[in-house]
């Protein structure tokens, strides 16, 4: 299981929003997140850089998997995985039993 964030939500969200709003004040894109992040107290740039690609993908405007996508792809992973698990137990309990009817029973 991947580790909670150590940001929440909110931060994410302020700090992608601060980027849009602050962009033109400086000469590059990373310029801007460099400041935001400094502000906010964000470990690295490339933190907040993941955080405003992801935003642009979820919007729409660049191309990729959305957020939405990436659970759902999570949910039926796992689901598969356990669907797999399920018939592994039911080939062996399906093999046990047929074995005990090939067996010849001796009745006194």
């Amino acid at each position: 299981m991947a580790r909670p964030s150590q940001y929440p939500l909110v931060l994410r969200r302020r700090a992608v929003r601060m980027v849009a709003e602050v962009r033109p004040e400086y000469d590059t894109e990373w310029a801007a997140m460099k400041a935001v992040a400094a502000k906010l107290g964000i470990g690295t740039t490339e933190t907040l850089r993941k955080w405003v690609r992801q935003d642009e993908i979820d919007a729409g405007t660049r191309p990729g998997t959305t957020t939405e996508e990436s659970a759902e792809l999570k949910r039926l992973k796992k689901e598969n995985a356990e669907l797999k698990r399920a018939n592994e137990i039911l080939k062996a309990a399906a093999s046990f039993f047929a074995a005990e009817l090939d067996r010849p029973h001796t009745r006194s």
